[in-house]
């Protein structure tokens, strides 16, 4: 992992907001948020008994970043892919030993 930091943004700290969900007129089960003034800007969290995956989508929506982390010891692994399934699936697959 990189541990450069980066230098901090210009207004940095000034207003923080959220991420709200999408709205789902037929009453099914609302599984992504989005950023509030940019829908295209996504984000999605899956889990089963042993992983959680956190999908983050590129600010204009294009491609994909998604963090893989061990529930029970918080190591985690970090993926980029142009879509959601690549990038979930290169870090779940750097996070375990998967074997041939």
């Amino acid at each position: 992992m990189n541990d450069k930091r980066l230098p901090r943004p210009p207004g940095a700290g000034r207003r923080w907001t959220s991420f709200v969900a999408d709205h789902d007129p037929s009453g099914r089960p609302v599984r992504t948020l989005h950023e509030q003034d940019n829908p295209r800007h996504r984000l999605r969290v899956e889990h089963d008994a042993h992983t959680l995956l956190i999908h983050l989508s590129d600010e204009d929506g294009d491609g994909w970043t998604t963090i893989a982390v061990d529930r029970g010891t918080r190591t985690c692994r970090v993926a980029q892919g142009l879509r959601q399934l690549d990038s979930a699936r290169a870090a779940y697959e750097s996070l375990y030993d998967i074997g041939a």
